[in-house]
């Protein structure tokens, strides 16, 4: 597991031994790690050249980028913190846009949005995205919170495609997943340069990026375990690691003093916004 996690060595001490979930991770610092994920999801070559290539211009990250923002942090919203139905509406909109992403006979590999392994993938790493943060901030879980936390972690895929019998059906056995699936990890000159536009900022105006891309670039890289790293041929080391550990540990400790309702109201906010789209028939993604 070294190289598929990132390896923390300092962190916050536990908040409390009360019974965790999956939405105790949805604190709006948790969405530092956001391109680190992205990147995590776009390594899988299916995925990769699946967003490359895809012609859903409303949905394009470097075309409209705090569009997709929204919609990623209101899919985490709805699958976290959703009813049913919300879920349903959110599917049913996500489905529509990939019904046309799909390899072409010119494509280097074969894709389809549909594809339920490809699915999978991405709501493993979201999940891994979200376990590793909710650490930082709020300190190591024991191994029975870590099974709590997973447990309520599903509908991160199943949201989607993904069907209950898809999920390892415990901790260990993600581990085993984690560990098999990313050694599908490959990323070639052209998903590279993608993502390398992501991190850069070349989507955003270049007078915006200039005070945000270096503190972009750190966080990015430090949530990013070395398989990920390694192939975006991002450099990192043990002063960068340290700051990394530092920063959070800062962070974690500013967070314990933070009402609930401000650290996680930006997501219930994004789910009043879906209801509320869908109460007036308006696009969702």
């Amino acid at each position: 597991m070294n190289a598929n996690r990132i390896q923390i060595t300092r962190r916050t001490a536990r908040w409390s031994d009360d019974p965790v979930r999956v939405g105790d991770a949805m604190d709006f610092w948790s969405f530092a790690a956001g391109a680190a994920n992205v990147i995590m999801q776009l390594s899988r070559p299916g995925v990769g050249y699946g967003v490359v290539e895809s012609k859903v211009d409303s949905g394009n990250l470097m075309k409209h980028p705090w569009k997709r923002a929204r919609t990623t942090f209101q899919y985490l919203a709805v699958a976290i913190f959703g009813s049913d139905d919300d879920r349903a509406a959110f599917r049913a909109a996500v489905d529509e846009a990939h019904r046309h992403v799909k390899s072409t006979p010119s494509s280097p590999v074969r894709y389809n949005a549909f594809d339920r392994d490809l699915q999978m993938w991405v709501a493993a790493c979201l999940f891994v995205g979200l376990e590793d943060t909710y650490q930082l901030l709020r300190g190591e879980m024991t191994a029975e919170q870590a099974d709590q936390f997973y447990a309520s972690a599903w509908t991160l895929g199943t949201t989607l495609q993904v069907t209950e019998d898809q999920w390892p059906p415990t901790r260990a056995d993600f581990d085993r997943y984690w560990d098999e699936a990313c050694g599908q990890v490959a990323m070639d000159d052209v998903v590279r340069s993608y993502l390398l536009d992501l991190v850069n900022l070349r989507m955003i105006n270049p007078v915006l990026g200039i005070p945000f891309r270096p503190l972009l670039k750190f966080l990015t890289a430090g949530f990013l375990a070395p398989v990920f790293r390694d192939a975006l041929g991002l450099t990192w080391g043990d002063g960068r690691q340290r700051l990394f550990e530092r920063l959070f540990l800062s962070v974690a400790f500013v967070n314990r003093f933070i009402p609930g309702f401000l650290r996680q109201g930006g997501s219930h906010v994004l789910l009043a916004d879906v209801r509320m789209r869908v109460r007036r028939h308006r696009q969702l993604v």
